[in-house]
């Protein structure tokens, strides 16, 4: 039986949900800003309520959008059985930075 290895990869960057990130905020503020007019009416159960709503409502959309980008993005590569390098054969090109 021919069992052959895989290495993981995840290519997710910042730039790959930062859309979803911006949108979520214009939700958010947007829910804000008719929560405090709502609140100027003298209507500040009504106000609460809708601030609530919306991020209920919006929250399991964002976790959605989040989790598909993320497994969209999850590689496995199968490793070459006559090359399989360790710890040792590891040789970094560039000392390693902090970001």
């Amino acid at each position: 039986m021919n069992l052959q290895r895989y290495q993981f990869r995840c290519t997710l960057t910042f730039g790959d949900i930062y859309g979803q990130i911006m949108a979520w905020l214009i939700v958010i503020f947007l829910s804000l800003a008719s929560a405090l007019a709502l609140m100027g009416a003298s209507k500040p159960l009504y106000a609460l309520a809708m601030v609530g709503l919306i991020l209920v409502l919006s929250l399991p959309f964002l976790l959605f959008a989040f989790v598909t980008t993320l497994l969209n993005h999850i590689e496995f590569a199968a490793v070459d059985a006559t090359r399989e390098s360790s710890a040792a054969d590891f040789e970094p090109s560039q000392p390693i930075q902090a970001l």
